[in-house]
């Protein structure tokens, strides 16, 4: 065996390196965080954009781009490591608290969430991963919980800060002077302290399987459609970035209409993701009772919280309400990111968690078409009732075909790969 295969994984063995992961995850929830409240309701109040489709133009564009990156951010991992792929996702975002101050229209504001897209396709694939790397096989659920918790804590902490700034000074510039301070911090991080982690993924396998690497075109298809348990977990977490979305466009926009301030709504969606912070608890739950029960409780209720937002009418209960669908958001999602890292083999566990976060975030762009739609002919209510939808019939997909994917107690059993390599069988 090889010197790096008796490399020590663990949290608690790599406390100072995971810490400033956990950091630098926070600082990209702040980043989408610093848009969530003040975004929408500045295209609607200061750039004069009255279809509401056209402002959840935005977060089609982000959504996609993130997507495409998240696929390939996952095999830039592997192939060039986690450390370059990260530090260039920071540099990617350092025009946009300047495209959000200056914008003259609404297009400007488009052209921005392209780059916030790459900026949160890398920062966030690379954080994870690398946790996961620090980690070990063990931990991977904690791993993966810590990282969404913190994560969507920024997005609460960022969508309440600028919307208090907003309420105070205005839409803009001030919120997004925050949102630069934020970038520039997160790259110095980067650069200067974070180290490489790839060599722990390695460290994972023996030398007698470190040929168990598949194609990517091999990944791609497992991930996608060659295995049912997989798909499951795609397709789920595609849909249930439609309540992410609706939280992002929808929501700031019916509760103003509604009556509610900004700094209210600010308050309403960091509630929302605040709760993601329990996906700490929730993720070391899966390590102890499998990833199936609590992504099957969470499709139902988040898609819950979400319907009934649209038959209450208090800022209260609409905070209460966004509270629910958070704790639903935080049983799911970290768990289900668990399920490819679960499946896949050491070697390519990396390109299969990005196959898996290119179909969950196309959701961003899928599901803003449909809401911004939804909004435009039916109606801002209405949205709230596809979103809901939309996740109790993908969590009966959930129900009937995902196995549990748990290395000690899950029924889930890989199927061969397509190709000539036997060896990849030890996944």
């Amino acid at each position: 065996m090889s010197d790096t295969a008796r490399i020590k994984q663990g949290i608690r063995e790599h406390l100072g390196q995971f810490s400033l992961h956990v950091l630098l995850v926070f600082a990209t929830g702040l980043t989408i965080g610093s848009e969530r409240a003040v975004v929408p309701v500045l295209g609607r109040d200061v750039l004069g954009v009255e279809s509401m489709f056209v402002i959840g133009s935005f977060v089609v564009s982000f959504g996609f781009v993130k997507a495409l990156l998240n696929l390939y951010a996952g095999k830039w991992g592997e192939e060039y490591g986690r450390k370059p792929v990260l530090v260039l996702g920071w540099v990617t975002a350092l025009p946009l608290p300047v495209i959000l101050i200056f914008a003259p229209s609404w297009a400007w504001i488009t052209v921005g969430n392209v780059l916030l897209g790459v900026n949160q396709a890398l920062t966030w694939s690379m954080a994870i991963n690398a946790k996961v790397d620090l980690a070990g096989p063990d931990q991977r659920g904690l791993a993966v919980g810590i990282d969404e918790a913190f994560g969507y804590g920024g997005v609460a902490v960022g969508a309440w800060i600028t919307g208090v700034v907003a309420g105070q000074t205005g839409l803009r510039p001030e919120p997004f002077y925050f949102l630069g301070a934020v970038v520039v911090l997160a790259l110095l991080i980067a650069v200067f302290l974070i180290r490489e982690t790839v060599q722990y993924a390695q460290a994972e396998g023996d030398e007698e399987d470190r040929d168990a690497n598949l194609p990517f075109d091999e990944v791609l298809k497992r991930a996608t459609y060659g295995d049912r348990t997989l798909f499951a977990a795609a397709q789920a977490g595609h849909i249930e970035n439609f309540v992410d979305t609706l939280f992002w466009i929808a929501v700031p926009l019916y509760l103003t209409s509604r009556g509610l301030g900004i700094e209210a709504v600010g308050v309403v969606v960091g509630v929302h993701s605040a709760m993601y912070f329990s996906q700490i608890g929730t993720g070391g739950l899966a390590d102890r009772i499998g990833r199936r029960p609590p992504v099957i409780a969470g499709m139902f209720l988040a898609g819950a919280g979400v319907l009934a937002m649209a038959f209450v009418d208090s800022f209260l209960s609409w905070a209460v309400l966004a509270a629910v669908a958070g704790l639903g958001m935080a049983l799911l999602y970290p768990n289900l990111m668990t399920v490819p890292g679960d499946a896949a083999h050491p070697t390519w566990r990396s390109a299969g968690m990005g196959v898996y976060r290119m179909w969950r975030d196309s959701g961003y762009g899928v599901g803003a078409i449909l809401i911004g739609l939804t909004m435009e002919f039916v109606g801002l209510e209405a949205a709230f009732y596809v979103t809901a939808a939309s996740m109790f019939l993908s969590g009966a997909l959930v129900v009937l075909w995902m196995e549990e994917t748990h290395p000690e107690f899950g029924t889930h059993e890989p199927p061969a790969p397509a190709v000539d390599s036997a060896s990849a069988s030890g996944d």
